[in-house]
C-alpha cells in the first residue's frame, strides 16, 4: 500500500498513485475522461507516473502529470526523487575499448542499450531506419555514438553498417524488429508475413553473418539477439511474429554451437512486456480474441532500461560462461 504521508510525485509508481486516497480518484478521474478505467493499469502497476507519458504517444503529455502531482499535493511540487523502485547502475569502464553494432538504437530498448554501452566506456555504431530519432541519440550520447541510418533488410546498408565499425566488432546486439497484427495464419497476408520476416530474422542473420569474420579474426566476440516471449510460447502474439522470434532462437543457438569453441559468445534475451510505445495496429479480432485472455496475464511491463541491463550483461564479459543461452527477462511471465 501506498504512504500517504509521502507526497506522490512523477516518479512514484501508478501503483503507489492508484493506491494513494487521494491519488487513485485523481488518476482515475483523468483515465475516465479518456474513456479508459484504472484496471488498465495493471500490467503497469510497478512502472513511474512519468513513465505514461511514452505509453500514451500523445495522449497525455507531461504537463497533464505535472498537473495532476500539483493537484493532489495542494498545488505545490513536493520535491523529486529519481528512485522508483529500481535504479539503473552504470559499471564503469565495462565496456572500455569495445565497438558495439545496435540496432533499432534510436528508441526504445536499442536506444537504453546504446546509451548504457557509451556511458559504460564502449563506441556504438548505432542503426536504425529512423534517421531523425537517430540524428537526436547522437546527439544526446556524443562522439561515442556513431549514427548510421540503415535498413537492415538491405545489403548494401549492412556492408554500410560493418563498414562504420571498422576492423574492431566487440559486441553486436540485434535489437530492430516489427510486430505483427495478432493476426492468425488464416488471416496472415503475404505482406505482413515477408516484412516480419525480412526484419526479425533474415535481418538478424545477415548482420550477424557481416559481423562473424571479424570476430573470428579477433578470436572473441559477444552477440545478443533479441527474440520475446513469443519465442517461448504461442499465445502472445500473431503467426508471423511468433514464428519469426523462434527462428530468432534457432539463430542464436545454431551460431552459439557453431563458433562458441572459436571465442564468440550467442545469447538472446526474450523479453515480455516492455514499455516503448511500440504497438500494433489494424490487430485481428481474431486473434486479440485468443491472446488476449492470456496477455492479461503478464505480470508486469518493463522499462527499456529493464531489458538494456539484461542484454548488456551477457554482451559484457560478466557474461563469460554463457553461451546460447535465451534469458527470459519477463518478470516471470514464462514460468506461467
Amino acid at each position: 500500500m501506498a504512504n500517504p504521508s509521502k507526497p506522490l510525485t512523477a516518479n512514484s509508481t501508478i501503483g503507489d498513485w492508484l493506491d494513494h486516497p487521494e491519488g487513485g480518484p485523481a488518476l482515475g478521474e483523468l483515465l475516465a475522461a479518456g474513456g479508459a478505467d484504472p484496471s488498465m493499469l495493471a500490467p503497469i502497476r510497478t512502472l513511474p507516473l512519468r513513465q505514461m507519458v511514452e505509453l500514451s504517444q500523445g495522449k497525455m503529455p507531461q504537463a497533464v502529470v505535472d498537473e495532476l502531482v500539483l493537484r493532489v499535493n495542494g498545488g505545490v511540487a513536493p520535491a523529486d526523487s529519481a528512485e522508483s523502485g529500481w535504479t539503473e547502475k552504470i559499471t564503469a569502464g565495462r565496456f572500455s575499448g569495445k565497438t558495439v553494432i545496435v540496432t533499432g538504437a534510436a528508441s526504445g530498448i536499442g536506444r537504453a542499450t546504446a546509451s548504457r554501452i557509451v556511458r559504460e566506456g564502449g563506441r556504438v555504431i548505432g542503426v536504425d531506419i529512423t534517421a531523425e530519432k537517430l540524428e537526436q541519440a547522437e546527439a544526446d550520447l556524443g562522439d561515442s555514438f556513431v549514427a548510421v541510418a540503415a535498413d537492415i533488410t538491405s545489403a548494401d546498408d549492412i556492408a554500410r553498417i560493418v563498414a562504420a565499425a571498422g576492423d574492431r566488432i566487440d559486441g553486436l546486439a540485434n535489437i530492430a524488429g516489427v510486430v505483427d497484427d495478432f493476426s492468425p495464419a488464416h488471416e496472415t497476408s503475404d505482406a505482413v508475413w515477408e516484412k516480419v520476416f525480412a526484419v526479425n530474422v533474415d535481418g538478424v542473420f545477415r548482420l550477424t553473418r557481416a559481423v562473424v569474420p571479424a570476430m573470428l579474426s579477433a578470436g572473441r566476440g559477444a552477440i545478443v539477439n533479441v527474440a520475446s516471449e513469443a519465442a517461448l510460447r504461442g499465445n502472445a502474439a500473431g503467426v508471423a511474429y511468433t514464428a519469426s522470434k523462434h527462428a530468432v532462437v534457432g539463430i542464436t543457438k545454431n551460431t552459439a554451437f557453431m563458433y562458441g569453441q572459436s571465442g564468440i559468445r550467442t545469447n538472446a534475451v526474450a523479453p515480455g512486456g516492455v514499455a516503448t510505445g511500440m504497438a500494433p495496429v489494424d490487430q485481428s479480432e481474431f486473434g486479440r480474441s485468443r491472446t488476449g485472455p492470456f496477455l492479461q496475464l503478464i505480470p508486469g511491463v518493463a522499462l527499456a532500461e529493464h531489458l538494456a541491463a539484461s542484454i548488456t550483461f551477457l554482451l559484457s564479459d560478466d557474461g563469460v560462461n554463457l553461451n546460447g543461452v535465451v534469458l527470459p527477462s519477463d518478470g516471470g511471465w514464462s514460468v506461467q
